[in-house]
């Protein structure tokens, strides 16, 4: 065991001593162990936020175009230490080699765009009802941000909360996910090859209970971003609610697909396929559920369920031709198995898939197709997190919006056809954050990722997103 790597917090521009106390983390693929990481205090989340506090004042000072310089470091760094960081990745989540290099590069590339905000953060000239005087909208940083990172796209939330936070003048505590920690210490140790000021940017990793909890409630923290479930939204939304800390938070889902009788059947099996199994089905775009016209109902079915039966997983690590990995620890497996099951219980037919997939090792799920699903079963309501696809027959796209709206969730959505009058009906209709027309959800980093009702607060992503990072100033001056 002395070749397994112990990971230290960085706060201030250093690593601190190592833990007296910490977490296992582990292969989700393999169940071997990867590293040791800190399983940290409140006095040490403390220390981090003084150290993000005491820095802010002088990084809002320096000009945005200095502080873009500083990122585009980091993404430097990012880049020439793409492949280690990609395997790092594969390791400790299980998405595959070619998901993980995706990830990686798109992070690079994530840190630049922020970073050419620069010059591009503007405020406003209002005009007055007085003689003589001027009104001015200034834009100015919130102050310390907490970040608090998911599991599924661990290494890319690190830029998504980071790059924006920092461009903008504020400085962040992060706090990985204590199942897939690593590679926020490996970025960390890449931040720390640059010069970025000590305390712009800082790194304390343990439990939500402790850490998370830490965060939330300390009257020292501007704003906090996080990216996860309801349930803990919900947590953070109640234990910032005393010192009326701002939020920003990405919550469920439980994407619809809408397809249409004129569809292009080829297209749509394959994207609503290719949506469901990114990841092992484990992100909050992710297609959850499919509402399809009953004219075409038994083509398409026989096509997704094709697409899906011919997914290849296993172990990402020990694989390269593979579609997904595992799904990232037993309890997410559990409940996948479990939804399943329940669902055949209320009705549901498996026609691929529905099974605990036997490899001998790690947790992974066979792709699932599932049909005589309605609206009323809990696998149409709730977030499965797994390469499932429940199917519901539907008349007509009126029908199709009215079951995708019938969600406490409002994420993403996406709808397949060739008639632009219905695509713009549709995207009119439904009640979501984002709609795709004819193509997989995935979202550009110039867009708005954000969602209704209990998908979240706030957004992420170009420019609304980077101004999430920031509040106005007023100045009404007379002359």
């Amino acid at each position: 065991m002395s070749d397994i790597p112990v990971y230290r917090n960085y706060i201030n521009g250093e690593f601190s001593a190592e833990p007296t106390s910490t977490i296992e983390v582990f292969n989700p693929a393999n169940g071997r162990l990867l590293s040791k990481v800190p399983n940290s205090s409140a006095e040490e989340v403390e220390q981090a936020i003084h150290a993000a506090r005491k820095a802010q004042s002088s990084w809002a000072q320096k000009p945005a175009i200095e502080r873009a310089g500083f990122l585009k470091k980091i993404a430097d760094k990012v880049r020439q230490n793409a492949e280690r960081l990609a395997t790092v990745i594969v390791k400790e989540q299980g998405k595959t080699k070619e998901l993980a290099n995706v990830e990686v590069n798109f992070t690079a590339d994530y840190i630049d765009y922020m970073a050419e905000w620069a010059r591009r953060i503007e405020g406003e000239v209002v005009t007055s009802d007085r003689p003589g005087e001027n009104i001015f909208v200034f834009r100015k940083p919130l102050g310390v941000v907490a970040g608090i990172l998911p599991w599924n796209f661990p290494f890319f939330l690190i830029a998504r909360k980071m790059a924006p936070a920092l461009i903008t003048g504020n400085t962040i505590v992060v706090k990985p996910s204590e199942e897939t920690p690593n590679n926020c210490f490996e970025f960390a140790k890449l931040v720390a090859e640059t010069d970025l000021p000590p305390g712009v940017f800082n790194v304390v990793c343990g439990t939500g209970h402790e850490v998370g909890n830490a965060l939330s409630t300390s009257p020292k923290i501007d704003m906090i971003s996080f990216t996860g479930s309801v349930e803990t939204g919900s947590r953070i939304m109640s234990a910032a609610a005393p010192n009326v800390t701002k939020l920003n938070l990405e919550l469920g889902g439980k994407a619809p697909a809408i397809v249409l009788a004129d569809a292009d059947l080829d297209l749509a099996a394959q994207a609503i396929k290719d949506s469901r199994v990114i990841n092992s089905g484990q992100v909050c775009n992710c297609a959850e559920r499919v509402y399809v016209q009953a004219s075409v109902a038994e083509e398409f079915i026989a096509k997704l369920s094709q697409a899906m039966s011919a997914t290849r997983y296993g172990d990402p690590m020990a694989q390269s031709d593979i579609d997904m990995g595992p799904l990232v620890n037993k309890v997410g497996l559990d409940k996948v198995a479990k939804m399943v099951e329940f669902a055949k219980k209320q009705g549901a037919e498996v026609v691929t898939g529905g099974q605990v997939a036997d490899l001998g090792q790690g947790f992974h799920y066979q792709p699932t197709v599932l049909t005589g699903c309605n609206s009323d079963m809990e696998i149409m309501q709730k977030e499965i997190f797994g390469a499932v696809l429940p199917v519901q027959i539907v008349a007509d796209l009126d029908e199709a919006i009215g079951y995708a709206n019938a969600s406490e969730y409002g994420l993403t959505s996406s709808v397949y056809t060739q008639n632009l009058s219905l695509a713009m009906n549709a995207v009119r209709g439904l009640d979501y954050g984002e709609t795709y027309i004819n193509r997989e959800n995935f979202e550009a980093m110039q867009g708005f990722h954000a969602g209704a009702r209990k998908s979240g607060v706030g957004g992420a992503d170009g420019r609304h997103g980077l101004y999430e990072y920031m509040r106005t100033q007023v100045a009404y001056i007379q002359s």
